[in-house]
């Protein structure tokens, strides 16, 4: 029995010798009989094996950066505070800090007073204040009407805001006059429909207010 099974097994394994033969001989065009040949293929799968080896070695190293990369896009967006893909102003952070966990002495200092000229730098910044420029002309009712008192009681009409100019008297027709006066307005603060309203509620002078010029300063 335990020879015929030896047989039977010796029998199947020279079945799957010659299946080889043949795949490596009509399917591969190899003589793999042929030392040289068989040589050959088994160079060719060490190639592919090797190969293989490094792809995976430098797919696995593609992965470690990205993750790195991944790390320091996190990093830099807790440092900023981005949120929702806009960056957001924050006083708090740190625009000079290191990325090195070990610092010296001197770095710190350096970087503390900068951040220290930052932030007093952004304090002191100015804020823009728009203003306006008027020139104003106030058309008395007659010749009789007394253009410099007129002009006394205009300029009495004061509010932060408003700094009243150079004036000047202007022919009309009929030897009257009119006062031509100057103003600055800071627009934040002083409404020229309110201004030239102010002026209008002085009726013993005032017939009427035109706005001769205006320019954004």
């Amino acid at each position: 029995m335990r020879v015929e099974a030896l047989d039977l097994f010796w029998t199947d394994k020279g079945r799957y010798n010659l299946a080889e033969k043949r795949f490596y001989e009509d399917v591969l065009k190899i003589d793999f009989t042929n030392d040289t040949s068989r040589s050959e293929v088994l160079d060719r799968i060490l190639l592919l094996e090797n190969e293989n080896a490094d792809l995976r070695s430098k797919f696995v190293k593609l992965l470690q950066e990205h993750s790195d990369v991944l790390k320091r896009l996190q990093a830099v967006e807790n440092r900023l505070s981005i949120s929702n893909g806009n960056l957001k102003e924050d006083d708090d952070v740190d625009l000079f800090a290191s990325d090195s966990e070990e610092e010296t002495q001197e770095t710190v200092r350096i970087r503390e007073e900068r951040l220290a000229a930052y932030k007093a730098k952004k304090s002191t910044k100015a804020t823009i204040i728009a203003k306006s420029s008027l020139i104003l002309d106030v058309k008395p009712w007659d010749d009789e009407t007394d253009l410099g008192a007129m002009e006394v009681e205009i300029r009495k009409i004061t509010l932060e805001g408003l700094l009243w100019g150079a004036s000047k008297l202007v022919p009309v027709a009929f030897g009257i006059k009119k006062l031509s006066i100057s103003c600055v307005v800071e627009d934040d603060k002083v409404s020229i429909d309110w201004l030239t309203e102010e002026i209008e509620k002085l009726e013993d002078f005032v017939q009427s207010v035109d706005i001769a010029a205006f320019n954004k300063i």
